[in-house]
């Protein structure tokens, strides 16, 4: 397994790999690695085939954090996200720096501090800005996030040049984003969606799950609750959107600690909200699961 921290030789070894007929897979992560990000792993291996080859990045991304939020103590573990890589069988992982992906960012005379997501002005001044799926939900609850995203995404897809790049259904709004961006922008690169991988409690597969420690880790299965509540109430009839989301909330906040950030209901094509909520509709559900210092 290759190690390459370059942009440059990135692409020359993508090109190499082009030049010869070989199929890239792409995984883009945000690192601390967990069995959900190898389950991506696996179907990028099956999708690029026999002969192709598994690129993972690594990449804790600075234009996607907020100025309030965790880029600071994002969970990091390199050592441990490359002993996993290697016995994925994956080819080669890239992991560069923010002066790699953001040249001379942080200098005086060019952005302001790291973490601030809507960058005005320096020497990196280029971003990708999807304006329709993008805007609820987690795009209002974090203002630029998803300008951070598709902007090193589509940064990846230019390094990298993957015939397909995988991501997981739990985000389901930044999959959608990504796969309208590619779509736009004329991205030779096919978008593959996997299942949530979840742990056997129910609770969905994070990086972040490592700051639910002691009982908070307990109170964070409310989430998966709330999941099948929603399923079982559209089971057999619709059920206004505004009265699903009161029991939802009713039922997150029951927990001491959680509490709820957003719950929308929309058409998994368009994500356009609905009013009546019915099988096959799609659920974003956000919670804080944080004591207050």
């Amino acid at each position: 397994m290759q190690v390459v921290t370059s942009v440059a030789a990135m692409q020359r070894l993508a090109k190499k790999w082009q030049r010869a007929g070989i199929k890239i897979g792409l995984v883009p992560t945000l690192g601390y690695l967990h069995a959900g990000h190898m389950s991506l792993v696996k179907r990028a291996r099956k999708l690029a085939g026999k002969n192709g080859k598994v690129a993972v990045s690594i990449y804790v991304n600075p234009t996607q954090f907020g100025p309030k939020e965790d880029l600071s103590r994002y969970p990091r573990d390199l050592k441990r996200d490359l002993k996993l890589c290697r016995g994925g069988g994956v080819d080669v992982v890239f992991t560069p720096t923010d002066q790699e992906m953001y040249p001379r960012w942080g200098e005086a005379t060019d952005e302001p501090a790291r973490g601030d997501a809507r960058p005005t002005g320096g020497r990196f001044s280029t971003y990708v800005v999807e304006e329709k799926l993008s805007q609820g939900m987690e795009g209002a609850s974090r203002p630029g996030h998803f300008r951070g995203v598709a902007t090193v995404v589509a940064k990846l897809f230019n390094i990298t040049q993957p015939d397909v790049a995988v991501f997981g259904a739990k985000d389901f709004q930044q999959a959608a984003v990504i796969k309208r961006m590619t779509r736009d922008l004329n991205f030779p690169t096919k978008i593959d969606i996997a299942a949530t991988f979840r742990e056997p409690d129910g609770l969905a597969m994070s990086s972040r799950n490592k700051y639910l420690e002691g009982d908070l880790r307990r109170q964070g299965i409310v989430l998966w609750r709330a999941i099948q509540k929603a399923q079982a109430m559209v089971k057999k009839s619709s059920v206004s959107a505004e009265k699903l989301r009161a029991e939802l909330k009713k039922l997150i906040e029951s927990e001491p600690v959680p509490k709820l950030d957003y719950v929308e209901f929309f058409d998994p094509d368009t994500l356009v909200p609905l009013e009546k909520v019915s099988r096959g509709a799609q659920m974003a559900l956000a919670v804080f699961v944080a004591r207050q210092d």
